[in-house]
């Protein structure tokens, strides 16, 4: 069974169009959004609900091109939901857009082939293939420079080339986040979705993973971090959102939340 997360990992550009969530073919004459032209992602009045409960209540949360942005908040916050809303897979009232269109115009599959790449909480790898196996079937969007690709995953994290033909269920759960983030760099993202990568990991992997992290910003790739480390998020992001029962309840530049009471005393240790 394919992981849920991979959309059209398999597709080529012959398959069929896209469909909205009305099944109607979506055109080049959908509408585009409201919101700044230099936003990459715009959130806005954002709600999600599971039947009766409500995960995310008017969310607004932006991206620009070339951001680092960091949505933080504790345990069943809403923020792999919100992963998930921008990634495609969730329905959503209000607007929610991914390079100037709304997402729900587009299947999770065609958000993946434009650029917008999610690393799941769960890693969603294939257990029984190679590790290099795992990373070439994340270049599907980009076979041209797949071989590019995988030689700067390596690089990144050299635990990786060491582990080249080792099947994924047998690595370290650092280790698989590793992969997990490397197969989605072989993507080439415009927009990188990372959910909860630094979840369970041990000191050392996670010092690993932070300078991975530091590696790829140096690229130029534009992400969006949930994470419940709030720690981590304020050491990498360049923005911030603070959810908690589903809505902003705070937002800014690391550097005034590490000066808020509230962040302190709730998330720092006081």
């Amino acid at each position: 069974m394919f992981p849920t997360h991979l959309p059209g990992l398999l597709a080529t550009a012959d398959d069929a169009p896209d469909e909205g969530a009305a099944g109607e073919t979506t055109t080049e004459s959908d509408t585009e959004t409201t919101g700044s032209s230099a936003d990459l992602l715009s959130v806005s009045d954002c709600s999600v609900s599971y039947g009766k409960v409500n995960a995310l209540r008017d969310v607004d949360l932006r991206v620009g091109e070339g951001e680092f942005v960091a949505l933080i908040g504790p345990n069943g916050a809403g923020k792999s939901t919100m992963a998930n809303t921008v990634s495609g897979f969730l329905p959503y009232e209000g607007s929610v857009t991914y390079e100037g269109r709304e997402v729900r115009d587009r299947t999770p599959r065609a958000l993946v082939q434009d650029g917008l790449i999610h690393c799941t909480e769960k890693r969603d790898l294939f257990g029984f293939m190679s590790v290099e196996d795992n990373l070439r079937l994340g270049a599907y969007r980009q076979d041209g420079s797949a071989d590019d690709r995988l030689a700067f995953v390596y690089d990144l994290f050299p635990a990786l080339e060491e582990r080249t033909d080792q099947e994924a269920n047998t690595m370290s759960g650092g280790e698989q986040q590793m992969l997990a983030i490397g197969r989605a760099l072989m993507g080439d993202p415009n927009l990188l979705v990372l959910d909860e990568p630094t979840l369970g990991l041990a000191p050392v992997i996670l010092q690993d993973i932070s300078d991975g992290i530091d590696r790829i910003r140096e690229e130029g790739v534009t992400i969006l971090l949930c994470e419940q480390n709030v720690t981590f998020a304020l050491n990498h992001a360049d923005r911030i959102y603070l959810l908690e029962n589903g809505e902003v309840v705070r937002e800014g530049a690391p550097e005034e939340l590490r000066g808020d009471d509230y962040i302190r005393q709730s998330y720092l240790g006081g």
